[in-house]
């Protein structure tokens, strides 16, 4: 951090003197001399209760803010001095981005004003702005993650076909490196952060992703609508858009009344057992071999599930 009166001083843990030349080699800053006793003063006069452990200090020794490890991993230079006032002005242009409306601020950053086709063409964050964006946290190397590309391409697709359906997906990449990020968006039909940006750690960040496959759901006044896109793709597809409280209701509110159209149970000449009506997030229909969702009429004996409209009753 040049400019800046900051110095850091390693305090090792290591087993030995060997070890510890070792691993302060490779390090920039000052050390200690390497003594068991005085790093073991050093951790009960600061509460060290794990590593890595970074303890911020004013000039006069004392310790200003607690451990800071965390810190310096979601905004690295820009959390200096490393104090309450800076952690809160942080989160606060962090809400900022999230709430302001803003998309530019959000996706832009410095000297880059767009993101990347797969192609490698560069598209303006400025013509995204008045559309539903969905932002896409996933990485080639998750399972889960590829198999919600698939569903998620499925219905992109069908949104796309549509003329008055204006959405675009923005992949935010956590692949472990960029040839596995290029692998990653060859095979996606929408748009990309680049993956040498620190904005995708940033969008993680402000949206706090923890787990992928996630998608995060901007309307279009650049407004955070859900977090949890990834529920309403693989539960609705395309019939989710655009993506609102309001559009889910309606969505919940006609399933509900198909099932209220359906009898509680049926005996289908193609099957010995009763069959009663249940709610299945996806299954396969023993009959036709199709894919089905929600509704379905299941066997409680045996693993045996039919469409509504596969339904043959017996009289």
């Amino acid at each position: 951090m040049e400019g800046k009166e900051f110095e850091i001083i390693f305090v090792s843990f290591d087993r030995d003197e060997e070890k510890f030349n070792e691993h302060f080699k490779c390090m920039p800053w000052l050390t200690i001399p390497f003594d068991a006793n005085l790093h073991k003063r050093l951790s009960d006069l600061y509460h060290v209760d794990r590593i890595p452990s970074l303890i911020s200090l004013s000039s006069d020794g004392i310790s200003v803010e607690e451990d800071l490890v965390g810190l310096i991993e979601d905004y690295g230079a820009e959390a200096f001095p490393f104090t309450k006032n800076r952690r809160e002005e942080l989160k606060a242009a962090d809400e900022a981005k999230r709430e302001g409306g803003k998309l530019e601020e959000l996706l832009a950053h410095q000297g880059r004003n767009y993101v990347m086709s797969s192609d490698g063409r560069e598209v303006s964050v400025s013509k995204l702005i008045g559309k539903t964006i969905g932002l896409y946290f996933g990485a080639h190397w998750s399972p889960p993650c590829r198999a919600f590309t698939s569903k998620l391409i499925e219905a992109y697709n069908e949104l796309m076909a549509s003329s008055d359906q204006d959405l675009e997906i923005i992949l935010v990449s956590t692949d472990r490196d960029l040839k596995e990020f290029e692998l990653n968006i060859s095979c996606m039909p929408w748009l990309a952060i680049p993956y040498q940006d620190k904005t995708r750690q940033d969008l993680c960040r402000i949206f706090d992703i923890k787990v992928i496959p996630a998608l995060v759901l901007i309307g279009p006044d650049g407004k955070a609508i859900s977090t949890n896109g990834k529920a309403m793709i693989s539960l609705y597809g395309a019939k989710a858009f655009p993506f609102t409280e309001f559009r889910i209701k309606e969505l919940e509110a006609a399933l509900r009344k198909e099932g209220e159209a359906l009898p509680p149970q049926v005996k289908d000449i193609k099957h010995d057992h009763l069959l009663k009506l249940d709610m299945a997030k996806a299954y396969v229909c023993d009959y036709c071999k199709k894919q089905g969702r929600f509704w379905a009429f299941s066997c409680g004996v045996c693993d045996y599930d039919l469409h509504p409209t596969c339904v043959e009753k017996s009289f």
